[in-house]
């Protein structure tokens, strides 16, 4: 399997490479549905300007990204296009290498229970078979790889891909069942965005389950087992804050980034719930609603926990889902992550309902986003905008031949 993956890198990558030699590159970083006020690319610029001048990058109101990435392409900004490759690279074989470890585990658990006959005999025809599950990882790849939502994120430069690549070695490790690298690159997640705090429970599920640490709130060993993780995660995150603080010398960066991502002050359209919502609503409930709609992200790991707690890598995806759907700032890379795990679900499909109208609703509104942002948003205000020119210019232009001219606004 080295080889076709292998292959399927070296065409990911000579696409990305095509596109940010062409002239779509600069359109495409531009793009709502691609890029969100926190992970646009020229926000990092801005942000990495002030920082030369000597300036906080966050003593305005453009740059909400984290010390860290700053820091980092501090050093790494002429090498902006592989560093974004690279973290696409690294997403996609880390979930190979997951899926693979998963499928194993999955294979193993599914041979013991036919063994044991647990299973009743009309039910064999759901056994899934070693050929049927030899080229899932290799599909989980390609899913992320030639996804049209990860490209058009790693052209855009999107720093949502670096987050990916971060919860995708969260994921490996997890599944690898090591906890101490686990809690680190959750933790590392969450120093990103916050949200990915939800995926600390099936990772905790998952771990007990590979440890045959009782999931039993009575048992002393769940309790131990509980403590280690979330010291180790939340340990890691205290370090990193402070590495922040000192890297920064001031806590600007704390209502920059995490404010910023609570409150939601830039109601720029995109992808998302909340900016349609909240340019509606009105200002003395404001607060009331952001609330609610914030609280939707956390609200749905509880019941999720207790439905799926034996199915930790099921409820690890949903949770992914859930996060793409509900964070304030979504843009196409965050989706693109969850639905690189659906090969994984692959033997679902015949107890799935809707599959058609919910495909062809996912295409319709990935084909909309653009033509609606024109018509509303371009073609809406631009009426205005040649009116005004015509008032100050005259109502029939003339190029300086005395040919006649075409308005055109960039």
């Amino acid at each position: 399997m080295v080889a076709p993956l292998s292959l399927l890198l070296i065409v990911a990558v000579t696409i990305r490479a095509a596109l940010y030699r062409s002239s779509l590159a600069e359109l495409i970083a531009e793009r709502v549905e691609v890029v969100s006020p926190i992970t646009a690319w020229k926000r990092v610029i801005e942000g990495l300007a002030l920082l030369d001048l000597g300036v906080s990058p966050y003593s305005g109101d453009v740059f909400h990204e984290t010390p860290l990435i700053i820091y980092l392409f501090h050093f790494l900004v002429d090498y902006a296009e592989i560093t974004f490759m690279l973290a696409d690279v690294i997403t996609a074989v880390a979930l190979y290498m997951a899926v693979k470890d998963f499928n194993k585990q999955v294979f193993r658990k599914q041979k013991f229970s036919v063994e044991a006959e647990r299973y009743p005999a009309d039910c064999l025809e759901l056994i899934r078979s070693p050929t049927e599950m030899f080229y899932i990882p290799l599909k989980v790849a390609m899913f992320y790889l030639l996804n049209p939502f990860t490209i058009l994120s790693c052209v855009a430069k999107s720093t949502c891909g670096l987050n990916n690549a971060v919860l995708s070695l969260f994921i490996l490790t997890t599944i690898k069942g090591n906890v101490l690298l686990s809690a680190i690159f959750l933790c590392l997640a969450t120093y990103q965005s916050i949200y990915p705090l939800t995926l600390c429970a099936p990772a905790m599920l998952y771990l007990m389950q590979v440890r045959y640490v009782p999931v039993n709130p009575r048992r002393a060993a769940f309790w131990w087992f509980l403590v280690q993780y979330l010291f180790m995660y939340l340990g890691s995150l205290f370090v990193i804050v402070c590495l922040s603080f000192f890297l920064l010398g001031s806590w600007d960066f704390l209502p920059s980034v995490y404010g910023f991502i609570l409150s939601v002050p830039d109601l720029t359209p995109n992808i998302g719930l909340f900016w349609y919502f909240f340019a509606e609503m009105f200002e003395h409930f404001r607060l009331f609603f952001l609330c609610v709609f914030q609280i939707n992200v956390f609200f749905y790991t509880v019941p999720l926990c207790i439905k799926l707690k034996d199915q930790p890598v099921f409820l690890m995806f949903m949770q992914l889902a859930v996060i793409s759907i509900f964070k304030s700032y979504p843009t196409v890379g965050d989706t693109a992550l969850y639905l690189a795990f659906l090969p994984v679900w692959s033997h679902l499909h015949r107890f799935l309902r809707n599959i058609f109208l919910v495909s062809c609703v996912l295409l319709a509104c990935s084909a909309l986003f653009p033509v609606l942002w024109h018509l509303w948003i371009y073609a809406g205000i631009s009426a205005e905008n040649v009116r005004e020119h015509h008032l100050t210019a005259g109502l029939y232009l003339k190029k300086k031949d005395g040919s006649e001219a075409t308005l055109v606004l960039k």
